[in-house]
């Protein structure tokens, strides 16, 4: 039938997993003369889950940080399946041990491992060493080979603790402190404790996170721990303080804890109520006795237990007012009333009112508010015309519309008046030369020969004095034009004149180039040719000599026809007396 058939009983695919067969298939029934060919078959045995998992070892030793956070590894177990696949497939637990509440073990997957990892915080100082009995187990199971079993192992890990170099511990790990405001500077308020969870125990240093108390409100004792004030507490600004305590090893002090305190300020009375606002009131002058004229209100900082309640009543100075009265609504307002009627402005028109304020506290705190009570002119309803006793009394029958229209018409005739004003400042008047007090000479200029100091219409003084003033008097001379412009342009001006009146002249000709409504011309006419550093030199009598004979005045033959008259007066003549 061609049909291949098993030989031999229970084969172990562990043992022998692949199995080649040569088949060979006769024609002729086989007989002799017949024909034949062969084939090879592959076997392959398929796994059965007929081994159970062991353990390599019994007893597996470990080690581990106690700084070694939650979660992290700290060892890893394998037990060996001869099977594949499915069949293979293991699951790991904790069995017994005293460390089953701190530490685990996870199963990976990929390699068939057990992971051992850290379940809780482990201390050194507290247990230094675990037992745990760890088992391996088949996860997929065969029924008909239950009797090859069990399909289990186990296997006993040791773990040990070391040591590390840790930060102080706070016992407890967390302070809530309450504190009344008026405590003294100086007190003890809550004592801080650390310690060093190492075995060597070593020495605490307390100190405060400045960051966290920036205001320097506490201090805390460097080897006691004792956290006091150090500066005066008050609710009011704040209230709670969240200050963080540090605590480092005296022999290493990178090693460093904390913990949080949370200081709540408690409230006693030591504000006093005040006005919760500036109050002033109104009453008219046709108010009635026992009239409402304003409600009043108190504040106070203070927070008490049993809440706020205040209590109003008129100063002792003013208990006997009898113009108001004062009625306290015992819902923390009160009421000021008129006592009197007939106000009247002309005879008073504001009255201060004294009034007490006091709380529930303890000690009764009190403190006194002033209201302002204003005399006022009212309408038939009650409505509020004026205030100031001074006030000017208008008709009734005086609209809102017209007093408007009366207003802006009163400030346009004021501005008027002020344009006015400021066009006639604005306005230049001539400058008024009294000639008996003017000690300037005239600077004239002459088209010809003599003319002599009557001829002042060349210049006007009051030009020189005053550009802007001689704007409006400026005489023009249409008889004459200047042959030249300004001589002073040709002449060096160190030789012109004195060094006082040259600067003088030169201010006021600035002065006049300058100014935008001057005359539009130079009404200063320049004199050359005469004095030190001219030609002439100087032609002044005060420094020649008393005789005739001394001086010489040949040379003015030299000068022009502008000196000819002169040359002719002073020239030399010969025997004869004509004139060279």
């Amino acid at each position: 039938t061609g049909l291949i058939r098993t030989a031999l009983m229970n084969m172990d695919r562990e043992a022998k997993e692949y199995y080649e067969v040569i088949i060979q298939a006769k024609d002729m029934g086989g007989q002799l003369g017949g024909l034949a060919g062969t084939t090879t078959v592959n076997i392959t045995l398929s796994d059965v889950n007929d081994n159970p998992p062991r353990f390599p070892q019994k007893h597996y030793q470990m080690s581990v940080l106690e700084s070694a956070p939650i979660s992290s590894t700290v060892g890893r177990v394998v037990a060996k399946d001869l099977d594949e696949g499915i069949n293979a497939e293991m699951k790991y637990s904790l069995v017994d041990g005293d460390g089953l509440d701190v530490f685990d073990i996870n199963t990976d997957p990929n390699y068939q491992v057990g992971i051992i990892t850290v379940r809780k915080p482990l201390s050194f100082e507290s247990k230094k060493s675990y037992t745990l009995k760890v088992e391996g187990a088949n996860s997929h199971l065969e029924m008909r080979f239950l009797n090859l079993g069990p399909f289990r192992d186990t296997t006993t890990v040791h773990i040990s603790v070391e040591d590390v170099d840790e930060p102080p511990v706070f016992e407890p790990s967390f302070y809530f402190v309450e504190v009344p405001e008026d405590v003294e500077i100086g007190t003890t308020i809550q004592i801080i404790s650390a310690k060093d969870p190492d075995v060597t125990n070593n020495s605490i240093r307390y100190s405060i996170d400045r960051s966290s108390d920036p205001g320097r409100f506490f201090y805390v004792d460097i080897t006691s721990g004792a956290l006091m004030t150090a500066r005066p507490l008050d609710r009011e600004d704040v209230s709670w303080h969240n200050i963080t305590v540090l605590a480092a090893e005296l022999n290493n002090p990178s090693q460093v804890g904390s913990v949080s305190v949370t200081v709540k300020v408690l409230d006693v009375n030591d504000n006093a109520p005040e006005f919760a606002r500036f109050y002033e009131a109104f009453v008219c002058e046709n108010a009635k006795a026992g009239q409402l004229i304003q409600t009043v209100s108190a504040i106070d900082r203070d927070d008490p237990q049993e809440g706020q309640h205040f209590y109003y009543s008129l100063a002792p100075e003013a208990a006997n007012n009898p113009n108001f009265t004062l009625r306290d609504n015992q819902d923390n307002t009160a009421w000021i009333l008129t006592r009197r009627s007939g106000f009247r402005q002309h005879e008073q028109n504001t009255f201060y009112l004294p009034i007490l304020i006091s709380d529930n506290g303890r000690p009764v705190l009190s403190s006194t508010g002033t209201l302002t009570v204003h005399v006022c002119s009212c309408d038939d309803d009650g409505m509020v015309m004026s205030c100031n006793a001074e006030a000017y009394v208008l008709p009734v029958s005086l609209s809102r519309g017209a007093l408007i229209a009366i207003l802006a018409c009163i400030f346009v005739l004021l501005v008027l008046v002020l344009l006015i004003l400021s066009m006639r400042r604005q306005r230049k008047q001539p400058y008024i030369i009294d000639e008996e007090e003017n000690i300037h000479e005239n600077i004239v200029r002459y088209d010809d020969e003599g003319g002599g100091e009557e001829d002042t219409e060349a210049f006007d003084i009051a030009a020189m004095w005053n550009p802007r003033e001689a704007q409006l008097v400026v005489k023009n001379r249409q008889d004459m034009l200047p042959e030249i412009e300004s001589l002073s342009r040709y002449v060096p001006q160190a030789c012109v004149m004195d060094n006082n009146v040259h600067n003088y002249v030169l201010a006021k000709l600035y002065e006049a180039d300058m100014d935008l409504w001057a005359p539009p011309f130079d009404s200063l006419q320049t004199y050359m040719f005469e004095g030190n550093g001219s030609v002439a030199e100087s032609l002044s009598s005060l420094q020649s000599v008393t005789t005739d004979s001394d001086q010489s005045y040949d040379y003015l033959t030299d000068w022009g026809p502008r000196f000819k008259k002169l040359a002719e007066m002073y020239g030399a003549t010969d025997s004869s007396g004509a004139l060279w």
